[in-house]
């Protein structure tokens, strides 16, 4: 696999597209007041991270549910939140952990 050169590695912001509307919702969207990538991006990542939370808490709050009222909740469904909110939870810390693996390793490029 052939890598590119920083003079190689020229163009312009690329947008992209989804060809699935259940892969990344949200993104097609411009965020209210962005003008500039930096800004699209940082709020790309803090609805991402708001929707980590979100799960967090939902699976919290069907577990307490369960805990307090067990006839008003399937215990399928905690079971499922609870899986998807450690999934999220861990896909997060993951990317994390490469992203700050990459800024280590340009700072020691240096």
């Amino acid at each position: 696999m052939a890598q590119l050169l920083s003079l190689e590695a020229l163009g312009d912001v690329v947008t992209m597209t989804r060809t699935n509307a259940k892969h990344l919702a949200g993104v097609d969207e411009k965020p209210a007041g962005a003008t500039n990538v930096e800004a699209a991006f940082g709020e790309l990542l803090l609805k991402a991270l708001n929707q980590v939370n979100d799960s967090q808490v939902t699976a919290v709050g069907l577990a307490q549910k369960m805990i307090t009222d067990p006839d008003s909740v399937d215990v399928h469904d905690v079971s499922i939140a609870l899986a998807e909110a450690n999934m999220t939870l861990s896909m997060t810390k993951a990317v994390v952990d490469r992203v700050l693996a990459a800024y280590r390793e340009i700072i020691n490029v240096r």
